[in-house]
């Protein structure tokens, strides 16, 4: 499988959505893995970024659910 990586490329497909810019990749074939760095490009999917986007994510859902509540508490009203 590594060599049809290196031969015709990686096939990434997203493997996981931290947020609406975030997102980690994996190759089908070879499981290699990838994440967004704050630059928008690709990087290796180390044990450092691993945690840097569970963190992002847990603040994000944070978020969002914080606006939603604040959405239909004025649409309440």
């Amino acid at each position: 499988m590594k060599l049809y990586c290196s031969l015709f490329g990686h096939n990434y497909e997203v493997s996981k959505k931290v947020t609406s810019h975030v997102k980690e990749y994996t190759c089908k074939c070879c499981k290699r893995q990838l994440t967004t760095n704050s630059n928008g490009d690709l990087t290796e999917l180390t044990p450092k970024f691993k945690e840097i986007n569970s963190i992002l994510e847990e603040m994000y859902l944070r978020r969002t659910l914080r606006s939603q509540e604040k959405a239909y508490s004025t649409s309440i009203y």
